[in-house]
């Protein structure tokens, strides 16, 4: 043989595995180098909407805490007015009990006043009477002095 018929031989060789490769390797080598690359296209618009779906997370997590922050707020006020009211009510019903008391005491002193002049009156009147048992130098009679008494103590 010569180096032509070898060369054509070779060439005949390397057209059938040429053949050969792209009829049964390359198909399934493509196949597998596009599935990877859909792949990976898959998972980075899986980690771009992933990325979307943490920062819309995160924005609705902070509205959430300032709407939690304002409720606080809110709450704590309405327990200081509240709280304030109370001590404003409180103050008024100890006003209006330290009246009571004090014109309750005022109604008691008067009282005891009045009792302690009656008795002053009856005291002053019995005084009355032997002071004028003395001057007279004669028994009283109660019973013809008792009106005479009686006008004497509403007198004083």
């Amino acid at each position: 043989m010569s180096i032509n018929a070898t060369l054509i031989v070779q060439m005949i060789v390397f057209a059938i595995l040429v053949w050969f490769t792209m009829r049964f390797v390359w198909p399934p080598i493509t196949a597998a180098l596009d599935e990877r690359a859909k792949k990976i296209a898959d998972g980075l618009s899986a980690a771009d909407k992933a990325k979307a779906d943490l920062a819309a997370a995160d924005k609705r997590v902070e509205q959430q805490l300032a709407a939690a922050r304002d409720d606080a707020a809110r709450r704590l006020a309405d327990a200081e007015r509240l709280a304030q009211s109370i001590v404003d009510e409180a103050k008024g019903r100890a006003g209006e009990e330290g009246a009571k008391i004090i014109a309750a005491a005022k109604a008691e002193a008067e009282q005891e006043a009045t009792k302690a002049r009656e008795a002053l009156r009856e005291q002053v009147a019995g005084l009355a009477v032997k002071g004028a048992e003395a001057i007279l130098k004669r028994e009283v009679n109660p019973q013809v002095h008792a009106e005479l008494l009686s006008r004497l103590k509403t007198e004083l």
